[in-house]
């Protein structure tokens, strides 16, 4: 493993079933690093957060987290470890309290007895979650239930957040100041893997990209070059 790098993936393939759905991918990020992961929808980013974070195990390859192969590892042990995985809609649970679901996160048995000072923490980054600690989930905004989402994976005191689609359904400037919490992350000592629909916002707080199409890495590369590369252009900012 690279000395700097706190995840590195080499030469994984993973299948739904019959299906293969991603060929040999290979990606490092670096600590306190924010790396984008972007491509149309379909193309296997999901599947690569889902395989890191033990959700799906890959047919070959490997991935390594500070130093240790996980890949063959449960999710909790993946978790306890310091990965943090955000999914895609939220998946809170709506019928507790925020409280409550931010609690949920802080299961792990190293970060257990420090829940209280990472309460404070989440709330520092989050005021309204401090407002709204005694509501249910399911009455919250779609931008302050991301905000619960993320929050949630902090409880955990990660290493490293995998954070899926953070933007999805909200509106701009619930979506900035989502995007201004993920940058403040590495102020935190916290790395991140981020996929995002919004390609342009993604790369702008990134430090470096890569790209896949139909499964595979097409492009790599730091934000500011993939921004101004003609093919990234073309295909996704629409210029």
């Amino acid at each position: 493993m690279e000395n700097n790098s706190i995840l590195q993936i080499s030469n994984l393939d993973v299948f739904h079933g019959r299906m293969q759905a991603l060929w040999d991918v290979c990606m490092t990020v670096k600590r306190l690093e924010t790396v984008a992961l972007v491509g149309a929808n379909g193309t296997g980013k999901t599947t690569l957060l889902n395989t890191i974070s033990g959700l799906l195990r890959p047919s070959s390859g490997a991935v390594i987290f500070d130093g240790k192969r996980i890949d063959g590892l449960p999710p909790q042990a993946i978790v306890d470890l310091g990965v943090c995985h955000i999914p895609e809609s939220r998946r809170l649970f709506p019928d507790m309290t925020v409280r409550e679901n931010l609690e949920m996160g802080s299961f792990p048995r190293r970060v257990w007895k420090m829940r209280a000072d990472t309460f404070a923490q989440v709330f520092n980054l989050f005021p309204r979650l401090r407002e709204r600690q005694h509501q249910l989930a399911r009455t919250l905004s779609g931008g302050e239930q991301q905000m619960l989402a993320i929050g949630r994976g902090l409880m955990s005191r990660p290493k490293i957040c995998l954070i899926d689609e953070p933007s999805y359904g909200l509106a701009p400037m619930l979506a900035s100041e989502v995007f201004s919490v993920i940058r403040s992350l590495r102020e935190q000592g916290i790395a991140v893997l981020l996929v995002e629909q919004n390609v342009r916002r993604s790369l702008e707080i990134a430090d470096r990209g890569y790209v896949m199409e139909n499964g595979r890495v097409c492009l790599e590369g730091a934000c500011a070059e993939l921004l101004c590369s003609e093919y990234i252009r073309k295909a996704y900012l629409g210029l």
